[in-house]
């Protein structure tokens, strides 16, 4: 697991674990905000379609990475004779930000329809 962090790039992957970890504790929060007071059931509902958007935020952010490894590959491509498998390794690599901000935006949604569905039926 470490290694595909390093793999995908620290700043990438690190911004994405980062956009991770907000995402989950800011559902959390206020799954527990809205249990442990009586508030308005249409702001919770709103603070966890923000929760969702931190998720799509992590997707672009994905795929904003997947584009930049293209971007220096193809570069690098340009200037050197480059073997095929080289390309196929680098498309992969590149892939693993964009794999990483699906994963994070799927959690999300997840979470978003779990906890809106718990929300509705109070």
């Amino acid at each position: 697991m470490i290694e595909l962090f390093y793999k995908g790039g620290p700043l990438f992957m690190g911004i994405l674990s980062i956009l991770f970890i907000s995402m989950v504790v800011w559902m959390i929060f206020h799954l527990t905000q809205s249990s442990s007071s009586e508030n308005n059931k249409e702001q919770t509902l709103r603070n966890f379609n923000y929760g969702r958007s931190i998720g799509l935020l992590a997707l672009i952010i994905g795929i904003l990475g997947q584009l930049i490894g293209f971007y220096s590959a193809l570069s690098a491509m340009e200037l050197h004779d480059v073997s095929p498998t080289m390309v196929v390794a680098g498309i992969k690599v590149s892939m693993i930000t964009t794999l990483y901000g699906m994963l994070i935006y799927i959690i999300s949604l997840l979470l978003w329809f779990g906890f809106s569905q718990m929300i509705e039926r109070k």
